[in-house]
C-alpha cells in the first residue's frame, strides 16, 4: 500500500501528475513505463527522500537490471535495497550501476552495490574524479578552505568559523568510498539498456557534470537533480571555485530539456513523477528572475555581501547545515549579477566582497 505526498504547491499544480499521489513504501517499487520501476528511499535531512530507478537490462547475454542512483550509505538503504533485490528483480541479477552525479543521495552506495554485484559503475568523468578527491579528504564544506571561502563572504564570526572548522568532513560521512574503476558518461552518447536506447544530456550548475538520461522510445526523462517538479534545485558557487557563474550555468543546461517533447514523462530524483517539462523549465527561470531582481535591488541600495543577502533569498530561520548551503546560493545569485556586468565586485578593508552598482 502506498504512503501519500505531501499537498501540492501552486506551481506544482501547473504540472500533471500520472500517478496521481501514490508513491512506493519502503523496500517496494512503481512501475512508471515498460522495464522501468520507481523505489523511493528515506534522507535524514530536510529533503527527506530520493528517488531511484530499476532499469529493466540485458548487457553481453545476460538478463538483469541497472540501477540509477543509488541513496547515501547507511544500513536502512542497505536493508532496503536487500529487500528490493528479494522481491523487485524477478529472479535477475543487477548488471551495472549508473549515477546521475556525484552528491552523497545519488552516489553514496555506488561502492557497495558495485561490490555486492560485481558490476560497473557508469558516470561522468568529472563528477568520478571529483567524488574520489572528496572521498580522499578534500571537502570543501570543513577546515580552512571552508572557513577563508565563507568569510570572503561575509560569514566571518568567530562561531561559524570553529563550527566549520569542527565539522565532520561532510563528503566522507555519507559517501565512505567510491568505486576505483567506472565507466564514461559523455553528452550526447548513448547507452543500450536492454530493449532501449538511453540518451545522455549533461547539465552544469548543480554539480560538475551532471548527466540526465533521456529515452525516445519510452517517452521518459531521468531527470536527476536538474529538473525537479516542487523545489527549486540547489545551484551554489563553492570553494573549490570561488568566481563560478554556476546559476547560468544551471539555466542554460535546463533549456537544453525545451528539445524534448512536452509530453515527456520525467522521473525527477525528488518529488514525484510528472509530465509538463517545459512549463517547469519556465517556472524555474521566473523563479529565479524574481531572486535576481531581489538581489538586485538591495545591492543597488546599498553594497552587499552573501551574507548581507540570505535575509533576501530565504525569508525563513535557517540552521548552521542550511547556511552553509544558503550561502553558496546567494553567491551563485550575485556572481550572474557580476558576470552579467549589472554589478561590481569589490574587496572592502575586511576582505569581505561586497557587490554594488
Amino acid at each position: 500500500m502506498s504512503h501519500k505526498a505531501p499537498p501540492m504547491n501552486a506551481l506544482e499544480q501547473q504540472l500533471h501528475y500520472p500517478l496521481g499521489d501514490a508513491l512506493p513504501p519502503a523496500g517496494h517499487c512503481i512501475e512508471v513505463a515498460p522495464g522501468v520501476k520507481w523505489v523511493r528511499m528515506g534522507l535524514p535531512f530536510v529533503l527527506n527522500h530520493i528517488n531511484l530507478w530499476l532499469l529493466r537490462d540485458e548487457l553481453d547475454g545476460v538478463q538483469g537490471w541497472s540501477i540509477v542512483d543509488t541513496c547515501i550509505h547507511h544500513d536502512e538503504a542497505k536493508a532496503q535495497w536487500e529487500q528490493l533485490f528479494a522481491t523487485a528483480l524477478e529472479g535477475l541479477p543487477v548488471l551495472r550501476v549508473i549515477a546521475t552525479h556525484m552528491h552523497p543521495d545519488h552516489i553514496g552506495l555506488a561502492d557497495w552495490l558495485c561490490t555486492r554485484w560485481n558490476v560497473p559503475l557508469y558516470i561522468s568523468a568529472t563528477d568520478f574524479m571529483v567524488a574520489h578527491r572528496a572521498c580522499e579528504g578534500d571537502d570543501a564544506f570543513v577546515g580552512e578552505l571552508a572557513v577563508s571561502f565563507h568569510a570572503a563572504h561575509g560569514l566571518n564570526d568567530a562561531e561559524t568559523a570553529r563550527k566549520l572548522r569542527e565539522r565532520k568532513p561532510y563528503f566522507r560521512t555519507l559517501v565512505p568510498s567510491v568505486p576505483m574503476q567506472f565507466r564514461r558518461l559523455l553528452d550526447g552518447g548513448t547507452l543500450q539498456i536492454g530493449a532501449h536506447r538511453w540518451r545522455c544530456i549533461s547539465g552544469y550548475g548543480h554539480a560538475p557534470e551532471h548527466m540526465a538520461l533521456y529515452c525516445e522510445v519510452l517517452g521518459v526523462l531521468i531527470g536527476g537533480d536538474m529538473m525537479l517538479p516542487r523545489i527549486s534545485t540547489n545551484v551554489s558557487v563553492h570553494a573549490q571555485e570561488p568566481e563560478a557563474d554556476a546559476l547560468a550555468l544551471f539555466l542554460d543546461s535546463i533549456d537544453r530539456f525545451k528539445a524534448l517533447p512536452e509530453d515527456t514523462l520525467v522521473l525527477p530524483s525528488h518529488g514525484k513523477p510528472f509530465v509538463g517539462m517545459h512549463t517547469r523549465i519556465q517556472q524555474l527561470h521566473d523563479h529565479h528572475a524574481e531572486r535576481l531582481s531581489e538581489v538586485m535591488e538591495a545591492c543597488t541600495a546599498k553594497p552587499c555581501s552573501a551574507a548581507d543577502v540570505l535575509p533576501v533569498l530565504f525569508k525563513r530561520p535557517l540552521d548552521f547545515h542550511q547556511t552553509t548551503f544558503a550561502i553558496g546560493e546567494a553567491i551563485a545569485h550575485l556572481h550572474t549579477l557580476w558576470h552579467r556586468g549589472d554589478l561590481r565586485r569589490q574587496l572592502d578593508p575586511d576582505r569581505v566582497y561586497r557587490f554594488g552598482i
